[in-house]
């Protein structure tokens, strides 16, 4: 007859080759074995929206002639500059981050130069780093705020979730925000809309900048 110790070591070997198995079964595949397989969830659905413009701040990032001289960014210049006519007509506040040595001079459309106290240099993707942009937004009694620049990805991503996460209503106009890389924009949305954390998906409203209205 088998004695105890022995019943115990059978025991606890069969135990290890049994945590050793379902180990290597729960982590034989990763996000690359996967990735082939993967598809893509339907469109995020987007919305109209009214805003109240004495509260509501357009913030236009990294658009300057350097940075957005593609195509991509190039196409979306007339969508930006509707909300920034329709925002500054209604009384409400205008915000530009340029990256590197630009000016004011700089920005990609000539017609809506940034205005003296209207912008600064900002580098990085979230504009409310190392910034005083939350005092200027807060100086203003600013509750919304629009997010449009290069790239999606970017800017996109990192100031709207900033802002969200500061206890702003963000808009996302889909077509003020540009990528060179039409995953990572098909990606931004769905993370701004969808799988960002709930904070920030609660507060991010994604539209068109023909459905915004002021």
């Amino acid at each position: 007859m088998l004695n105890m110790r022995t019943l115990l070591r059978g025991a606890a070997a069969a135990a290890l080759v049994f945590v050793i198995a379902f180990a290597a079964s729960s982590s034989a595949a990763d996000i690359l074995d996967d990735w082939a397989s993967v598809k893509a969830p339907p469109p995020p659905e987007l919305k109209p929206v009214m805003l109240d413009s004495p509260t509501t701040a357009l913030l236009i990032m990294d658009m300057g002639k350097m940075t957005c001289s593609r195509p991509s960014c190039v196409a979306m210049i007339p969508n930006v500059k509707r909300l920034h006519d329709g925002l500054e007509a209604a009384g409400g506040m205008v915000w530009y981050a340029l990256t590197g040595q630009s000016t004011a001079a700089d920005y990609v459309d000539s017609t809506t130069l940034p205005r003296e106290g209207e912008w600064e240099i900002r580098p990085g993707p979230d504009k409310f780093l190392d910034s005083d942009l939350d005092e200027r937004l807060k100086a203003h009694h600013i509750k919304t705020v629009i997010v449009c620049g290069v790239s999606f990805q970017g800017v996109g991503v990192g100031t709207a979730t900033e802002a969200a996460e500061r206890g702003y209503k963000v808009i996302v106009p889909i077509d003020c925000l540009s990528s060179d890389d039409l995953y990572a924009a098909q990606y931004s949305a769905w993370h701004l809309s969808k799988s960002g954390p709930g904070s920030v998906t609660r507060a991010v409203t994604l539209t068109r900048s023909t459905m915004v209205k002021f």
